[in-house]
């Protein structure tokens, strides 16, 4: 029997997303035709892998079991496959997700150079502030700055991004400069829209708590977040380097209390089966990032 590498792998991603539409979209074929690669599959193994309704598809028993050791099947295949073809053009999409000031400073300034190594690659870069599904939208890699809760996420710790408590000059002439926990209870913050409700997040000891504030406005996008607490709007938690890039525009209060540092972390969604070109991908921009997001997010 000769098992179809393709067909596993289509069969893998519409087990993980329990959708044929949603495999198909991010794997850049019709739903017809991934369908049938699984109904080929199921003939070759002679089983049924997938129960499909009109609501929602699910591995069997037996697609549980083929689920659980094929993606590492497939890891070693493409490795072997990789031995012998390292010098083969990388082709095909890699789609990525990126915070847009990183995306915006860091990485489109060298995409030419990537894409000058592998020109026929094709390089899809969403640039949002958003928490995006990384698996149910597709996306083959993803940047993320706080803790990572999202199941199917695989990657590698860049750094860590410690923070400071600011307000601008303006907001402090009208309401203040707190000098303790206790008098920001007259103070707003800027609410980050991830955040439930709005808080203050501050170090206690060993431990960090979160003081429930009052908030004048909410925004979704960091670089709305910084703009808001310039504009008098409330006290923003930002990276140390924004006393650089605000020179007298900003002010730093109440440095004993200081956020927990939010560690950046670079992701990809194919478990331990990653394609080479999501592989270079990936390597490439550990390479831009690592040098300069401590330097963009963290103290100088």
């Amino acid at each position: 029997m000769r098992l179809d590498l393709d067909a596993l792998k289509i069969f893998v991603r519409v087990a993980e997303l329990r959708s044929f539409t949603q495999a198909a979209h991010q794997l850049g074929m019709p739903k017809a035709r991934a369908s049938a690669h699984v109904q080929k599959l199921e003939a070759e193994l002679g089983t049924q892998l997938l129960q499909r309704s009109t609501r929602v598809v699910r591995p069997t028993p037996e697609g549980e079991q083929l689920l659980k050791r094929a993606p590492a099947f497939l890891a070693e295949a493409e490795e072997i496959s990789a031995l012998f073809h390292a010098s083969r053009a990388l082709r095909g999409r890699v789609r990525v997700e990126l915070p847009v000031i990183i995306a915006r400073d860091f990485v489109m300034p060298r995409v030419p150079e990537l894409l000058a190594r592998h020109p026929q690659l094709q390089l899809d870069i969403c640039a949002s502030d958003r928490l995006v599904a990384a698996v149910r939208d597709g996306f083959d890699l993803v940047l993320r700055v706080g803790l990572v809760n999202e199941p199917g996420l695989v990657g590698r710790r860049i750094g860590e991004a410690s923070s400071m408590n600011c307000a601008s000059p303006a907001y402090l002439r009208q309401h203040g400069t707190p000098r303790t926990l206790d008098d920001l209870r007259d103070h707003f913050v800027v609410h980050y829209a991830t955040d439930p409700v709005p808080v203050f997040e501050y170090i206690d000891g060993p431990t960090y708590k979160e003081l429930p504030m009052r908030s004048m406005v909410t925004v979704d996008n960091f670089d709305v977040y910084e703009a808001a607490g310039l504009a008098g709007l409330g006290i923003v938690q930002v990276p140390r380097s924004a006393l650089e890039r605000h020179a007298n525009r900003i002010v730093e209060i109440l440095p004993e209390f200081v956020a927990r540092p939010v560690p950046i972390t670079l992701l990809h969604t194919h478990g331990h089966s990653v394609p080479r070109r999501v592989r270079a991908v990936m390597t490439w921009l550990m390479e831009v990032l690592a040098p300069t997001v401590n330097a963009l997010m963290s103290a100088r």
